[in-house]
C-alpha cells in the first residue's frame, strides 16, 4: 500500500439518536481481492435518519459506521483486483453485499446497517463488492446511486420494460427514490405523476419536464381519483409505495390492468389497514405487488449502463451539499423533510 496514506481516517458512527466523529485505523496490508478506496461523496437516505429515531424496523449493527451510498476513488488494490481496479477509477461498493446476481437466498448485509456503512474518509471493499460509475456524473450525482438509484431502477422494473402506449408512474413523494424514479421516467418515456404536500416542491420538479404531473395530497387527498383523472380512468402502470402499508388499497386501486405496485418505504411507518377483500382487487386486474429490497449488483450496472446510454444527469435531484465535517447538520437536514431529491456529504476537494 502506497506510503503516503495516513495511519487513521475520520469516520462517523451512529451514537443514539445522533452521529459522532470518531478515528479509525486504516489496514496496513490488502488481501488480493481488496481495494482501498478514497470516498468523495455520501449520500444520504431516509433510512440512514430513521435508525437514529427508532423508525427502522431491522436490527442495525451497534454503532455502525453510517450511511450506504457513495462514490469514491480507487487508491489501492490487491494483486488479484489489480486488473479491474485502478488508481484513480470512479466506483461504487453495493448497497447488499449479498447481492450480486440478484438470486441469492442468504440474509442481506446492506452497507450502513448489519455492515459498516460509507460515511468515512477510506474503506477497503471486496472487489466483487465494487461497480465502475458512469464517467458523465460528478462525484455528488454519481453518490446518488447506490440505494436510491438501484431501488427506483428495480421498482420501475429492471430493465425499464413499461412499453404500453401512454404508460404512467405514479411516485410517492419528493425524496430521492421518488426523484431518481422521476429521472429514469423521463428518459424511459414514461409519464411520471409525482406527490407531494408542498406546492412549491411541486412546481420545482415540474420544471424539469412539461410531462411531469404534479399532485398535492393534503389539497387533493383522493389520489386515487386523481391518478386516474390523469390516466383518463385507465390507472398507473406502475406505482412507487413509499408511504407503507397505510395507502396500499388505494394504491391498488390506482393501478392499471397488469399494474404493478412496487413496496419500497416506510416514511407514513409500519402499520395499516389490509382489507383481505385486497386480493381479489388484484386478481381482478392481474395486477401484483412486489417487494423491492434495493437491489443486486447486476442491477446497479444495468442501471448505470442506462445513465450513460441516455446521457441522464443526476444534478436535478440533489437539493443540497454539505462538507464533511457538517455531516450531523445534513442528518438533521433530511430529517427535517425540507429536501426535494438528496441530501449529498462532500468529502475533500476535487
Amino acid at each position: 500500500m502506497a506510503a503516503t496514506l495516513p495511519k487513521t481516517y475520520s469516520a462517523f458512527r451512529r451514537a443514539g439518536a445522533t452521529i459522532e466523529q470518531t478515528t479509525e485505523d486504516l489496514p496496513a496490508d490488502l488481501g488480493a481481492h481488496e481495494v482501498l478506496i478514497r470516498v468523495r461523496a455520501v449520500s444520504l437516505n431516509f433510512r440512514d435518519v430513521a435508525m437514529l429515531h427508532g423508525r427502522y424496523p431491522v436490527a442495525v449493527e451497534e454503532r455502525g459506521i453510517a450511511a450506504s451510498d457513495c462514490a469514491a476513488e480507487v487508491v489501492a488494490a490487491g494483486p488479484a483486483a489489480a486488473a479491474a481496479f485502478r488508481p484513480g477509477d470512479r466506483v461504487a461498493p453495493i448497497f447488499d453485499l449479498a447481492s450480486l446476481t440478484g438470486h441469492e437466498d442468504g440474509p442481506v448485509r446492506a452497507l450502513g446497517g448489519d455492515a459498516p456503512g460509507v460515511l468515512r474518509e477510506y474503506a477497503v471493499f471486496a472487489d466483487a463488492h465494487l461497480v465502475h460509475l458512469p464517467a458523465h456524473l460528478s462525484w455528488e450525482e454519481a453518490s446518488t446511486i447506490a440505494c436510491a438509484g438501484v431501488t427506483a431502477w428495480t421498482a420501475l422494473g429492471n430493465p425499464v420494460s413499461v412499453d404500453r402506449p401512454h404508460a404512467t408512474a405514479l411516485l410517492q413523494g419528493t425524496g430521492g427514490v421518488s426523484m431518481f424514479a422521476l429521472l429514469i421516467c423521463l428518459a424511459a418515456g414514461i409519464r411520471p405523476i409525482i406527490t407531494s404536500s408542498s406546492d412549491a416542491k411541486l412546481a420545482a420538479v415540474q420544471k424539469l419536464s412539461p410531462e411531469v404531473r404534479g399532485v398535492n395530497y393534503k389539497t387533493t387527498p383522493d389520489v386515487r381519483a386523481e391518478a386516474l383523472r390523469l390516466t383518463d380512468g385507465r390507472g398507473v402502470d406502475v406505482l412507487v409505495n413509499n408511504v407503507g402499508p397505510a395507502s396500499v388499497p388505494d394504491d391498488v386501486a390506482s393501478l392499471r390492468q397488469r399494474g404493478v405496485l412496487s413496496f419500497v418505504g416506510f416514511l407514513g411507518g409500519v402499520t395499516g389497514q389490509l382489507d383481505p377483500s385486497l386480493l381479489f382487487a388484484l386478481m381482478s386486474k392481474k395486477a401484483k405487488i412486489q417487494g423491492i429490497g434495493v437491489g443486486s449488483k447486476a442491477d446497479f450496472e444495468q442501471l448505470n449502463e442506462f445513465l450513460e446510454k441516455h446521457a441522464v444527469s443526476l444534478a436535478p435531484i440533489i437539493d443540497r451539499v454539505f462538507p464533511f465535517e457538517k455531516s450531523k447538520e445534513a442528518f438533521d437536514y433530511l430529517y427535517s423533510g425540507k429536501h426535494v431529491g438528496k441530501v449529498v456529504i462532500k468529502l475533500g476537494q476535487d
